[in-house]
């Protein structure tokens, strides 16, 4: 009996020194808040580019998130996708040690949240059902202000890289200077009346930059770019200098960061010319492409089957509509633009330097190859007469990133003579360029985004504008701006938001149901099609039959054609019949699939422990009856 009840007293005294281990472990470890993301993508984890833009804060930071979690309207969906956002907050929090200050607010109708969201430029969203709710946040530094007016679903991919973009945008006390050096007219002209040619507005993508940033246009023949130019945009460089391309080699070794949007065939590109306008011309960068390990061949466009535009005699297989596959889902430049609208585009190849990585963010499909840019017009039949796919996906626009070297070992190239007689202010330029110090390579990692196409950004590629009541309205016709805008304001930004790259989302769909159910729809569609030959046959049948009736006989049904027609019509029961049984196999299996996925889901864990605490109660059990 002293025994039983010795054990007993063990037992009870063993039970509370474990509750008091795990208070105390969970104390601890609670302290220094260590967490393991075991979830498929790291949907928990940010970025290590994310930790390095929040280790670089030198003041708090203030995260005022706006979320109507208690609004009963709110489809569960978006509660699930709220509360996902709150979590992703928190990491921000625990990551910044104390800099970022995260505010919850659940705004209600009339309420002072409301008028705070208003305040802060967070928008009310409203739900298929006509229900209000708000799903957003604003983000602030001092006197620095940046909001996410409406988070959604479909943008939940780009969540990470917006939260940061928007911190880092916060940090910084003035705008990014952007730099753009193009013989086009990008930011308008005055026309030329006597030459029946009629002033043009900005380009839309111009107009665009200059609501978030401080554009400059930069001459295409300078020998210098200008030290407050943080980025850029080098587009359609046709005729391109060498003193301009050792200016913009320079400039990239210096840390600025460039894009550059070359052509094959730049259609937009209207030259007056003997009686009309004539488009059609070429760029590169060659000096610097070479120096970088890429190749661009300016008299070859892309020829592309699978996304051409157009179809038949109108079909432009040189005119690409670029979706899915072209585009580079993991990326945040091209992960959420929809398609793009891509005329004559040239191609990148070769492999990058030493030090220099390569991403593709556009490619054609492998039903594509190389044509001469002289036949880029060429339509429908004539160009897909003797097409032979290379089998090859040509990329279209790509991302060197790594420490770049200059394509100028030998120095700074001689200006051409009579470039000294054209003013003192052009020597001075000169004489500053010269004083500059050669570099031969970058002290750190840089970016240089290479794109084969210009025309994609013109307005009649890009845009609708419309004039309604006197009022300029732009309606974007494809994703072309939005691509154009994302490269900037990724290469405006901290260095670290280059990495960065799309996260996976919680949202896990039954890819084996998806499967079974396209084997299903197989199975379907081979029925649907069985009971249409058997009609046609039928048809055919009954056709004949009724040709060698005489003319006064052609209403009356044959027994021969009776008795077809009775054939057709069991045959087609007979099949209805197959079909609604597929379908209901269908129904069985998937919905048996997921019943069984759920419980495995749900009951695996609790079944686990207990069997565990069964073993260990059976193994304690025997132990005491030895003793």
């Amino acid at each position: 009996m002293l025994n039983k009840y010795r054990t007993q007293l063990y037992s009870a005294g063993g039970v509370v020194v474990v509750l008091v281990i795990l208070v105390l472990a969970n104390f601890v470890l609670g302290a220094f808040k260590q967490r393991i993301d075991l979830t498929d993508g790291g949907i928990y984890t940010l970025s290590e580019g994310t930790r390095v833009v929040i280790a670089k804060l030198e003041s708090p930071v203030k995260i005022r998130f706006y979320f109507s979690q208690s609004d009963a309207g709110v489809p569960l969906a978006l509660k699930a996708f709220g509360r996902r956002v709150e979590d992703l907050l928190g990491e921000f929090r625990q990551a910044s040690g104390g800099k970022i200050i995260v505010e919850k607010f659940d705004p209600q109708p009339d309420s002072d949240a409301e008028d705070s969201a208003a305040l802060d430029g967070v928008e009310a969203q409203v739900t298929g059902a006509g229900d209000r709710f708000y799903l957003g946040l604003s983000v602030s530094q001092i006197d620095q202000k940046f909001a996410l007016p409406a988070l959604t679903l479909d943008r939940e991919r780009l969540l990470e890289y917006d939260l940061t973009r928007a911190i880092g945008r916060t940090a910084t006390a003035k705008k990014p200077v952007i730099g753009v050096m193009t013989p086009l007219p990008a930011f308008g002209s005055g026309g030329n009346p006597m030459m029946g040619m009629p002033a043009q507005a900005p380009w839309v993508f111009i107009s665009e930059l200059r609501r978030d940033y401080n554009v400059k246009h930069v001459d295409p023949n300078a020998e210098r770019i200008d030290d407050d130019i943080g980025v850029l945009l080098v587009i359609h460089p046709r005729g391109i200098t060498e003193q301009a391309q050792y200016a913009i080699d320079q400039f990239v070794l210096r840390g600025g960061r460039l894009i550059a949007m070359l052509d094959a065939y730049a259609y937009f590109d209207q030259m007056p010319g003997m009686g009309r306008a004539q488009g059609g011309s070429a760029s590169s960068l060659d000096r610097l492409l070479k120096a970088w390990g890429v190749g661009y061949d300016a008299t070859k466009v892309v020829t592309d089957m699978k996304f051409g535009s157009g179809a038949g005699p109108r079909a432009m297989p040189t005119l690409l509509s670029l979706s899915g596959a072209a585009l580079n889902a993991d990326d945040v430049t091209t992960s959420r633009l929809g398609f793009l609208l891509v005329p004559f585009s040239g191609a990148f190849s070769g492999t990058p330097a030493d030090g220099i990585r390569q991403t593709e963010l556009i490619k054609s499909s492998t039903f594509s190859r190389l044509s001469d840019s002289s036949a880029a017009m060429t339509q429908g039949d004539a160009a897909a007469k003797d097409f032979a796919p290379s089998g090859k996906e040509y990329p279209l626009a790509i991302r060197l990133t790594g420490r770049f070297k200059t394509a100028f070992p030998e120095g700074r190239p001689a200006s051409p003579e009579k470039a000294g007689a054209k003013g003192d202010k052009q020597g001075d330029g000169k004489a500053a360029a010269a004083a500059r110090p050669h570099l031969v390579a970058a002290k750190d990692e840089n970016a240089v985004v290479l794109v084969g196409d210009t025309d994609f950004i013109n307005d009649a590629a890009a845009v609708s504008i419309q004039e309604v009541f006197g009022q300029r309205i732009v309606v974007p016709q494809n994703g072309n701006l939005a691509f154009a805008q994302a490269l900037v304001e990724q290469v405006a930004g901290d260095t670290s938001l280059i990495s960065l790259r799309t996260r996976a989302t919680a949202t896990r769909p039954f890819t084996v149901i998806r499967e079974m159910e396209a084997r299903a729809q197989q199975r379907y569609l081979g029925k649907i099609k069985e009971l249409e030959d058997s009609l046609a046959q039928a048809q055919q049948k009954l056709g004949a039959l009724q040709k060698q009736k005489t003319p006064g006989q052609t209403a009356i049904l044959s027994a021969a054609q009776q008795a077809e027609l009775e054939s057709f019509r069991a045959k087609a029961v007979q099949t209805r019949r197959e079909l609604k049984e597929v379908r209901k196999e269908l129904r069985a299996d998937s919905e048996a699939l997921e019943f069984w996925t759920k419980v495995a889901n749900i009951a695996a864990l609790p079944i686990l422990i207990s069997l565990v605490g069964l073993v260990l109660g059976f193994a304690r059990r025997r132990k005491v009856v030895a003793q």
